[in-house]
């Protein structure tokens, strides 16, 4: 989770006002959007870690590095792994994986968005890609993720991560 974690704020702490705008691999999101998301996903975890509630998602504030921060802290104690979420009513470890595959997935529309180099940590990519194939049908069924995108078979892993989820690994914007 550190790392990914990590690796997204450095690229949204880069991002220009002018590229707010651009759009992303995940259609649904700008620029600007995606970093919304991505700080209300930081405050939703910090939350959760804490056994607290489901929060909604509020407006743009710039602030993601600082709640990533705060996400960590919460995740760094022992006892936020242990368990079920009441306000979710899964595992905590459930909860960690979906955490980390949005850090390291939302990290590459990030950079890809706005051209930046990103390079996701081989060993969160493979948590993440087993995690996502195992849970692949619930994020689409709620939403989560779209339909699978045809990679070659020779793929990287990171490739065939995001085609699973519905991203396209070519996309470019």
């Amino acid at each position: 989770m550190t790392r990914a974690t990590e690796r997204t704020a450095a690229l949204v702490r880069v991002v220009r006002r002018e590229q707010l705008r651009l759009p992303t691999p995940c259609a649904k999101f700008d620029v600007r959007d995606l970093i919304n998301h991505l700080e209300w996903v930081a405050e939703l975890f910090e939350s959760l870690a804490h056994k607290g509630p489901r929060i909604e998602q509020g407006p743009y504030a710039g602030d993601f590095p600082e709640r990533a921060e705060r996400a960590l802290a919460a995740w760094s104690r022992p006892e936020a792994w242990e368990g079920t979420s009441p306000a979710m009513g899964l595992p905590m470890t459930t909860l960690a994986h979906m955490y980390l595959v949005d850090m390291v997935v939302h990290g590459w529309d990030l950079a890809t968005a706005t051209g930046q180099e990103y390079e996701p940590d081989p060993e969160a990519v493979s948590r993440a890609r087993s995690f996502t194939e195992n849970m692949v049908e619930m994020g689409r069924q709620r939403g989560a993720f779209g339909p699978p995108v045809a990679v070659p078979d020779d793929a990287p892993p990171f490739g065939r991560l995001l085609g699973v989820i519905g991203r396209d690994p070519a996309w470019r914007p």
